[in-house]
């Protein structure tokens, strides 16, 4: 009978080949599926050394067995490994800079914050002018509305000014305030409240003890206990909101001329 040359040891074939009979006494080896070589040595083939394996070139190839491999996107880039597209930071809420800022998409996982023109920060927080930044804060809000009502516009100008701005709850609690407004004497009363040619920061409030208001009488100045005092009642209770023309202070009472 022929002999069967597979019939011991694979015939001599790669653990990773086929051994087939073809005349009498003779055999073929065939590498299997996902294997390169002659049959006699058998290699596994790493699909990602040739062409990335069909990955994006923003992707990378990772061997998972003979002829087979996975597509990841790298970082930054999104995708199924075939196709990977760029992820801009900036595409997605602004890339969490300020509202009134530039995004830059720098590099792959990289965005800078710029604010724009006329505003002044880091970025991440920007400012535009004293009058504008009135109306972005409860505490100062109402102050804004009284100024847009009787048209006072002069913080709106370069500046620099300094402000300090009675609490909204206090504006909305103060009776007098009705009989101003009725009375007339309302824009003396709240050009009382600034303070033209300067921008005082607090630490400079502790230093002086007097300023001339926008309505023309002064307003005297104290510092005692860690606190800013200004006639002896009226307390700064929230400091250094600094605009692009001047700086805002929240106090706790309506200063009177």
């Amino acid at each position: 009978s022929a002999i069967d040359a597979c019939k011991t040891s694979n015939g001599g074939c790669s653990a990773k080949a086929e051994c087939r009979r073809t005349t009498p006494g003779n055999r073929a080896c065939i590498c299997n599926a996902g294997y390169t070589g002659d049959g006699i040595v058998c290699i596994e083939i790493n699909p990602c050394l040739e062409n990335n394996g069909g990955c994006d070139k923003n992707a990378e190839c990772t061997q998972t067995g003979p002829n087979q491999a996975v597509c990841n996107c790298l970082k930054g880039y999104s995708g199924d490994g075939k196709k990977c597209t760029y992820i801009s930071l900036c595409s997605q809420n602004n890339g969490g800079c300020s509202e009134f800022a530039i995004c830059n998409d720098t590099e792959l996982t990289e965005r800078t914050c710029t604010c724009k023109h006329n505003y002044i920060g880091d970025g991440f927080k920007c400012r535009g002018n004293i009058f504008q930044e009135l109306l972005r804060n409860s505490n100062t809000s109402r102050f804004y509305v009284h100024l847009e009502a009787l048209s006072i516009r002069d913080i709106a100008g370069p500046g620099p000014f300094t402000l300090f701005v009675p609490r909204t709850d206090v504006l909305n609690s103060d009776p007098r305030v009705k009989d101003w407004i009725a009375k007339g004497v309302m824009a003396q009363v709240l050009r009382y409240h600034m303070v033209g040619c300067a921008s005082l920061l607090y630490s400079d409030l502790t230093t002086i003890t007097n300023v001339t208001s926008l309505q023309g009488d002064q307003i005297h100045i104290s510092y005692s206990q860690n606190a800013v005092v200004l006639n002896n009642k009226a307390e700064v209770i929230l400091s250094d909101a600094v605009g692009t023309n001047g700086v805002i202070h929240v106090i706790n009472q309506i200063l009177v001329p």
